[in-house]
């Protein structure tokens, strides 16, 4: 049930029972403020003109009708022109059983909406690493509340598998690797590949310095080096379809691609489709050119192509290169015109760093100058950097947090911690490692999403994984504890009741109700605002009501049968609700820890 159409509903045909005429608008109900009595609160003051009376008056005679009228409302009081309405324990009892009757609680209704969330979006240079997690958690779980907020979605990998970047690699592996193979290193394919990435930036600032103690300038000696001249020929060649390049490149990318296979397996994401930049970027090209047709573009002197955006408060943006090579935006255009024509979307979501709000900027507003009208349709998920307490990270320094290390530490620091703590005393050796890989994970994945996207967030991965505090073994723990206590009640014969019978709540039960009744909210504004934090702060919120509520009210030594069963009952639906909070983030609940 919706409450607050719920009490619309009522609060119309008493109204109309009132005053003889339907209320005008939107009738206002909101949550009570916390300091004052209620669950809900009517506004009074858009029905004056109906009542002919004071605020006050006005709010009494509505309350006093909707208690006459409705058995669902216990109570009202007034403050000024709002009305504060408490709605029954039978009420909130019902709550319950909507919920233990929804195995789909929480999701919405079909949209008839097509969404596309793209994520990832990994160079093939080297391996991912702790931004690509945030970037790679954050996608996935955007995706999953979008779907659970009724929209068909689709997640969307696209590689940038070509460039100067891919270029450095290979050019450093021809000239330093002496042939060496993911087989024969022992390597993953992506670290071995990230491994020539950085010899290149080390020959590179090597040439640089010698040509200006040569007394080259600078720039000039960026520009001029060697070895990056060789890699932007390579580049040229790749375009041109040369045969011993172009094999190098599938040969080099597919040890990349599989060596991220095994990074998001471990990480626990997942795509539907995964699109290349090497397929769609001669798209772009032609779109450049269509472009130049209608005369949204221009050609300078050196054949270079760009679009003159000064008129919208930016600069002019590259989109061809003078020897005719592609750059990013170009790729972007292609692509998103590929996807907007094949999957028919009514959103596009790109789940891309703030260092890139300018690129999204620009694309939306070159494919408006374009006429294509989905343009508006586009959403640049816009999130902020993670940094560490030793800085920020830098890939071609190797200075990284390498995406495969951290899982493997949080897993074993998760063990280690979980050890500590006795949680894993009665786990066989199989299930202590898989406790510890959720629990390690999970920790891992809230730390994360529990901070707003758009906030620049420092990770610490210990601090992640403490079972106490807004933490996601907290959460895992909470869900465990109820676990461990229906089992037990189970062993004595006790189980749930199926549907909750009881007027006899007291306020923290109502207090769980209500938060409990809250989820769908929850979901629906985390979909909106495409924000897993609001999903992962009710989670938190929720777990650390019930605990308050596990230590006041016994569960197996209360003596009341039927309050026995209402508790337990309780506590299933709390544990309920929390696994699949959690599942919307991609973390998964343990049944015992």
């Amino acid at each position: 049930m919706n409450i607050e159409q719920f009490l619309q509903d009522k609060v119309r045909a008493a109204v109309t029972a009132l005053y003889g005429e339907p209320a005008p608008g939107q009738v206002q109900i909101q949550k009570t403020r916390k300091e004052f009595d209620g669950d809900m609160t009517l506004v009074v003051f858009p029905l004056l003109k109906l009542s002919r009376k004071n605020p006050e008056a006005t709010a009494a005679e509505i309350g006093e009708a909707l208690v006459a009228s409705t058995p669902e409302i216990k109570s009202f009081n007034v403050i000024k022109g709002f009305l504060n309405l408490s709605l029954s324990e039978l009420f909130w009892s019902e709550r319950v059983n909507e919920i233990l009757a929804d195995p789909a609680y929480g999701q919405a209704a079909p949209t008839g909406r097509t969404v596309m969330v793209e994520y990832s979006s990994p160079n093939t240079n080297k391996p991912l690493h702790l931004g690509h997690i945030r970037n790679n958690l954050l996608g996935y779980s955007v995706a999953r509340i979008l779907e659970a907020g009724g929209n068909k979605v689709l997640k969307v990998n696209l590689v940038n598998d070509r460039g100067i970047h891919i270029c450095k690699s290979m050019l450093a592996w021809r000239k330093f690797g002496g042939g060496e193979t993911p087989a024969s290193s022992g390597m993953k394919g992506d670290h071995l590949v990230g491994k020539y990435y950085v010899a290149f930036d080390k020959a590179y600032k090597a040439e640089v310095k010698e040509l200006t103690a040569g007394g080259m300038d600078e720039e000039t000696a960026k520009r001029e080096a060697p070895i990056m001249k060789e890699a932007q020929a390579m580049l040229r060649k790749w375009e041109a379809k040369d045969p011993e390049i172009y094999g190098l490149w599938q040969t080099m990318n597919g040890w990349v691609y599989e060596g991220f296979d095994k990074t998001y397996e471990a990480m626990g994401v997942s795509f539907d489709k995964v699109y290349y930049e090497s397929n769609t970027y001669l798209l772009g090209k032609s779109i450049v050119e269509e472009g130049l047709d209608k005369g949204v573009f221009f050609r300078k002197e050196d054949g270079s192509v760009w679009c003159d955006l000064t008129a919208d408060g930016l600069d002019q943006k590259l989109l061809l290169r003078g020897d005719g090579t592609s750059v990013y935006m170009t790729q972007d255009l292609g692509t998103a015109y590929t996807r907007f024509k094949e999957e028919r979307l009514d959103d596009m979501i790109y789940v891309v760093g703030n260092e890139q709000n300018y690129h999204f900027q620009v694309l939306k507003l070159i494919l408006g100058k374009l006429g294509y009208g989905w343009a508006d349709h586009i959403t640049h998920l816009s999130y902020g950097m993670v940094e560490l307490p030793e800085g920020k990270m830098k890939s071609r320094e190797g200075t990284v947090v390498d995406a495969d290390d951290l899982i493997d530490e949080m897993v074993r620091t998760a063990y280690d911690m979980s050890q500590e703590l006795g949680k894993l005393d009665d786990a066989t050796p199989d299930e202590a490692m898989r406790i510890s890989r959720m629990v390690g994970l999970g920790a891992l994945k809230y730390f994360i999403l529990k901070v707003d996207p758009r906030k620049t967030m420092l990770f610490d991965p210990r601090e992640s994984i403490d079972f106490n505090g807004n933490t996601g073994p907290f959460i895992q723990y909470t869900h465990a504890r109820i676990k461990s206590v229906l089992r037990k009640a189970a062993e004595r014969g006790i189980v749930p009741a199926s549907e909750l019978h009881s007027s006899a709540l007291s306020t923290e039960e109502v207090g769980l109700i209500k938060m409990l009744a809250d989820y769908p909210g929850a979901v629906a504004q985390a979909g909106a605002t495409f924000s897993p934090s609001v999903i992962a702060n009710y989670a938190y919120e929720l777990a650390k009501a019930y605990n308050s509520y596990y230590h006041d009210f016994p569960i197996l030594r209360e003596a009341d049968a039927q309050k026995q069963t209402m508790r337990l009952t309780l506590s299933e639906t709390v544990a309920r609700v929390i696994a699949s909070a959690m599942a919307l983030l991609g973390i998964g609940v343990p049944q015992r820890m």
